[in-house]
């Protein structure tokens, strides 16, 4: 931690199908609070993983395909139509698999005072949104290549198939079910929970101007948790894996 100026860190341990043990390094913020094993951090593309599960969990109910043409579930939105496009429709298999042919690898957030734009603006990479449009490059299905941006279509096609607020359909399909209780999609973070969250730090170890930068791109980089919660969502994977029963009987309603 001193070598890479990280003032704090927490960790989780699984063993034997549990979680072992979990615990706090050092600081939440230079010179603040201690960092406990219920501190919650910005997970950053960790979110990916959780925002897959709640459409697979609607794939399993019977309420997406993922092997038909996004477009036919999106409203609000559409992959826009170019040469690719037209001889391959983009699916939710290939969206989740980094294999759509979307651009926009990451997203940088947005600094306190910033406006926010809307999640239209981002795909559509229009002001204030800081990124470019999201589009489809190079044919869908053919290549993985990492991109936030293709979450972000998925954020936006989970919102128009349920009406739900997407950190309130996470909130229902995948984090209370799993036991997620100090984990959210809400950005930016609301302030009750400021004083129990970890403060980012550049590389050089100073703290960020303004505090944790806010994501409208939740399904990408919106998640708030911690590492006992991720250990809970990784130990769910492995009773699917294994065919165990997992404690998902809200999703077939969401």
């Amino acid at each position: 931690m001193s070598t890479l100026n990280v003032p704090g860190v927490s960790i989780a341990v699984i063993h034997n199908g549990a979680v072992e043990w979990a615990r706090g390094f050092g600081v939440a913020l230079q010179g603040g609070r201690p960092v406990g094993p219920g501190t919650l951090f910005q997970a950053g593309s960790i979110s990916k993983p959780v925002a897959a599960m709640a459409v697979m969990a609607l794939a399993q109910a019977g309420k997406l395909d993922l092997d038909v043409d996004v477009n036919s579930y999106l409203k609000s939105w559409k992959v826009p139509a170019n040469s690719y496009t037209d001889k391959t429709k983009v699916t939710l298999r290939e969206l989740l698999s980094h294999s759509a042919g979307t651009t926009v690898h990451g997203f940088a957030g947005y600094q306190a005072g910033l406006q926010i734009p809307s999640l239209i603006d981002v795909l559509d990479g229009s002001p204030p949104a800081n990124n470019p449009p999201i589009v489809v490059d190079e044919p869908p299905g053919r290549n993985f290549r990492y991109s936030g941006g293709g979450y972000t279509i998925v954020q936006q096609l989970l919102i128009d198939i349920t009406g739900r607020p997407f950190e309130d359909l996470l909130d229902e399909t995948v984090l209370r079910p799993l036991g997620m209780s100090r984990s959210s999609y809400r950005q930016p973070l609301p302030a009750r929970d400021l004083p129990h969250a970890a403060m980012p730090h550049t590389i050089g170890g100073d703290p960020v101007a303004g505090g944790p930068h806010t994501y409208p791109e939740l399904a990408a980089a919106g998640l708030w948790t911690t590492p006992t919660d991720l250990a809970r969502f990784d130990l769910a994977l492995l009773d699917a894996w294994a065919g165990r029963p997992m404690p998902m009987g809200t999703m077939a309603s969401a």
